[in-house]
């Protein structure tokens, strides 16, 4: 059995009010030891701490606090929360595991979506922009592991404003040093309301040489049950160190406490730097004017009206008349003015147990806001359909579609003049092709510009709809159409040209048009009558046939007029067939052309474009925006 120098020597541990020994493995099974041999361990039944009878097995004692007698007339014990500051382990025998909670409703929704925004932004926006996100989405899993029967509530303020005193006030019992040396509080101290929020003070990287219990009884005052209260150093401090700790662990509260005093209420410093940024965490913000003892008459009044107006002019929303927004109150943490209203306030807050998601709702909010300007276009967004047609004939125009078509009509038409007009005609052509070297007339080839011209008209093209798909969207997106096209540029001249050739004209003659056969009869009938008649007439002439030069005479004629006319004819009525036959050459090289410009070009222009919608919907549940 442990002997009470055991016990002496454990409790001796402790080295200041309020603090708790080192934790040791040893020292707690001494103490455990002599709890059980003497019943009058911390908690139970007797003992001079006025506790309720329920123990609470942290296995760590913490030395008595100056300040309200307990039942028996010994000062108060201040509790710890169970936890070996060593190396963070539950030192209780009795393993407390912490119970998380769930994210239902728009907030769940919400997550889902700003996790999802996240990850289709990652490869198209900077690392940068999506920390503060990616933050809030960690937070969030952090949190939901954790404890939802806690509510961790952070007291903040300037250099003398009272937050100590607040704090003790609280708490029922000198926790907190106040005093006149600055800064007083030089590291966080938690005091809790009840077990379980261990992983909640790790979270926060609050030793357990400065995590308390409030006076003994405390954790069966049920309107602050589940309370976890942080003291935290000043905010003005001079000690970088002191403020960097604040900013830590102001992002992973639920609640804020905001002390301010009448001589520092206004300080440009606490609104520019953290009221005015947390603008948007109105819900889970509590203001308290202390010190009011100070002024007199309606001076209180005054400044409190003040206060609020400056709250106003940051943007954030005041919890009055039943609305939704920051609680302001005036109290005196020295003469207790007002501590029990907002004891009460607290309370009711602690209760519900929503400070947890209020808080990280307000973080994904101005997550989202920080992130507009990234998703949110100016305009309408998209390529539209005149954008595509003009790429596609700017396309065009630069693999020759159009003079293509052209040649190729020539060509229809030359034919259909060598199979429809005069011999006589045709034989002076061929006389004519003949004398000239190189004369011949070969077959229409497909008429390209010079490459160096026709690669500059597709670049064009293409930064033209690169330029109308980004116009409107945000800088990152409108980058990555740019460079999607760009991709798909590469190849896009070579690729051209071998279109140019292979969807030209095919090669051969052009196809007929089924009166074709009867203007060549008819031509050729037009030929017989004037050999007809020129023999007639000769035949006349040597006196072979007996003599009469009107008749043969109106047959030449009638041969001699017939054959232009025929041809004539047979050239207006090519026209038609032959402007089809270069329309349908122009048109299989425009859609041949507009098809390779739309698989390399415009289908990865659309690509981003539909990625881009994607955020953006999911942006808009992440902002909670009606559509």
């Amino acid at each position: 059995m442990t002997d009470m120098a055991d016990v002496t020597d454990a409790t001796t541990l402790a080295d200041g009010p309020g603090e708790i020994g080192s934790g040791r493995p040893d020292v707690r099974a001494k103490e455990a030891g002599a709890a059980d041999a003497g019943g009058k361990g911390p908690g139970a039944k007797g003992d001079s701490g006025g506790g309720t009878g329920r123990r609470w097995n942290d296995g760590l004692i913490a030395r008595h606090a100056f300040g309200r007698k307990g039942a028996a007339g010994a000062a108060p014990t201040v509790g710890v929360e169970g936890i070996d500051e060593n190396d963070g382990t539950a030192a209780s025998t009795e393993v407390h595991q912490p119970i998380g909670g769930t994210y239902e409703g728009p907030l769940r929704v919400r997550l889902d979506a700003l996790r999802e925004l996240v990850g289709l932004s990652r490869t198209r926006i900077e690392g940068t922009t999506l920390t503060e996100a990616g933050r809030v989405l960690d937070e969030a899993s952090t949190r939901q592991r954790l404890s939802s029967r806690h509510t961790v509530v952070a007291i903040a303020g300037a250099t003398g404003s009272g937050k100590s005193t607040l704090f003790n006030a609280l708490a029922e019992v000198p926790i907190s040093e106040p005093g006149l040396r600055r800064p007083t509080t030089s590291a966080p101290i938690a005091c809790v309301w009840s077990e379980g929020a261990a992983g909640l003070l790790d979270r926060l990287a609050i030793p357990g040489r400065l995590r308390r219990r409030p006076l003994a009884g405390g954790d069966g005052d049920e309107e602050l049950q589940g309370l976890v209260l942080v003291d935290l150093p000043d905010h003005d401090s001079a000690v970088v160190a002191h403020r960097d700790q604040v900013d830590r662990v102001l992002a992973l509260v639920d609640a804020i406490i905001w002390v301010v005093d009448p001589e520092k209420y206004a300080d440009a410093a606490l609104h520019e730097r953290y009221l005015r940024p947390l603008a948007g965490h109105a819900e889970i913000t509590f203001v308290v004017l202390n010190q009011i003892d100070r002024l007199p008459g309606e001076a209180a009044d005054q400044v409190l009206d003040d206060l609020r107006r400056l709250l106003d002019e940051d943007g954030m929303a005041l919890g009055e008349h039943g609305e939704p927004g920051a609680t302001v109150l005036p109290i005196s943490a020295l003469t207790g003015q007002g501590v029990g209203e907002l004891r009460e306030l607290l309370g009711r807050f602690v209760q519900e147990r929503t400070a947890a998601a209020r808080r990280l709702s307000a973080d994904v909010d101005a997550a989202a806001s920080r992130l507009r300007s990234v998703y949110v276009s100016d305009g309408r967004t998209g390529l539209g359909e005149r954008s595509r047609e003009e790429f596609a004939d700017r396309l065009a125009w630069a693999v020759g579609a159009v003079a293509t078509g052209e040649a190729a009509e020539r060509e229809w038409r030359r034919n259909a003049g060598r199979a429809c007009g005069t011999p006589w005609l045709r034989l002076w052509r061929w006389y004519e092709r003949t004398r000239t070297p190189g004369g011949g007339v070969p077959r229409a080839e497909v008429i390209v510009e010079d490459e160096l011209t026709a690669r500059q008209r597709v670049e064009q093209a293409v930064r033209t709809v690169a330029e109308d798909a980004a116009a409107g969207l945000p800088r990152p997106w409108a980058q990555a159409v740019r460079e999607a096209a760009v991709r798909g540029a590469v190849g896009l001249p070579e690729a051209l040209d071998e279109l140019a050739v292979s969807a030209g004209p095919p090669s051969g003659r052009p196809a007929r048009p089924a009166w074709w056969p009867a203007a060549v009869l008819a031509q050729a009938s037009m030929t017989l009558l004037q050999i007809y008649g020129g023999l007639w007439l000769v035949g006349q002439i040597i006196g072979v046939i007996q003599p009469g030069i009107v008749p043969p005479v109106l047959v030449m004629l009638a041969g001699i007029v017939g054959g232009p006319l025929v041809e004539w004819a047979c050239a207006a009525a090519a026209r038609g067939p032959a402007r089809r036959y270069g329309q349908d050459a122009e048109r299989r090289l425009r859609e041949a052309a507009a098809g390779c410009g739309r698989a390399k070009v415009l289908d990865p222009i659309a690509a981003e474009l539909m990625r881009y919608r994607e955020v953006r919907e999911q942006y808009s549940t992440v902002s909670g925006l009606t559509r």
